[in-house]
């Protein structure tokens, strides 16, 4: 970026920092973890540079891109994630911002390897739907975006396995936030686990709610992910080990009947 430019861009560039410096006080992110970037008004990409704590980013650090990941301005290289969020940006011309962080219990879940996908909290319903999981890809590869790409197109946040969860927003704030209700969600049921296990809204609630979401928050719940309300099942995910594990087991047994 020119002088000019990040004159002009003043406003852009003290949120984008001011967003960097949340994630870090939160615990979202540990030592010089996690990546924000956001599309510029000249349709190129601005985002945090690699191996940097992004409590101490500042202007001068930050990396503009165009589309097809070329360093436009800069003098630091760009994070080694960025492969994820242009990815994001070509699926989803919606989507101004991308956070992704490695918040302490969204990750739980995602090395569990357990999606968000329960009807639980009526905000997380309207606000993003259900939270998806992605399978298991290398960090900083190609791997990564294959790994988001079912799920890209609806979801807004998404859980990585083993790695941690991204988030795409209309803007700066927009992705931060939903990183934020996304930690904050994860939070609560893993507290309701302790007292019992979560207890998923039924059809018919989720049904209401879908009723008010437009008149009460200007949201489409059809555009968001489904969430499972309560006693619906879901299809086995056949990735997790433990749930493959028994899968092989139950098909050894049969082959065994089937043989005597």
């Amino acid at each position: 970026m020119l002088m000019d430019d990040m004159e002009d861009l003043q406003p852009f560039i003290e949120t984008f920092l001011e967003v960097c410096r949340r994630i870090e006080a939160k615990g979202f992110v540990a030592a010089t973890d996690g990546n924000v970037s956001a599309r510029l008004p000249n349709g190129n990409v601005l985002t945090t540079p690699t191996a940097m704590n992004k409590a101490f980013v500042t202007a001068g650090d930050l990396v503009e891109l165009d589309l097809n990941g070329f360093r436009v301005a800069g003098r630091r290289n760009p994070s080694s994630e960025i492969d994820m969020h242009l990815f994001i940006y070509g699926s989803r011309p919606d989507v101004r911002a991308v956070v992704h962080c490695h918040p302490v219990y969204a990750t739980a879940f995602a090395t569990a390897r357990i999606p968000l996908s329960e009807c639980l909290f009526p905000e997380v319903i309207v606000g993003m739907g259900a939270v998806p999981l992605a399978p298991y890809a290398t960090p900083s590869t190609r791997e990564v975006r294959d790994s988001i790409a079912p799920f890209v197109g609806k979801a807004d946040a998404i859980l990585l396995a083993n790695h941690g969860a991204v988030t795409c927003g209309s803007d700066l704030w927009d992705a931060y936030f939903k990183m934020e209700k996304l930690e904050h969600a994860a939070r609560v049921q893993y507290l309701a686990r302790t007292l019992g296990g979560e207890k998923p809204l039924t059809a018919e609630e989720v049904s209401k709610l879908a009723a008010v979401a437009g008149p009460s928050y200007g949201k489409d719940l059809a555009g968001k992910p489904l969430c499972k309300p309560a006693g619906e099942q879901g299809t086995p995910d056949l990735s997790d080990p433990r749930i493959a594990a028994i899968v092989q087991e139950v098909q050894r047994r049969l082959q065994k009947y089937q043989i005597e």
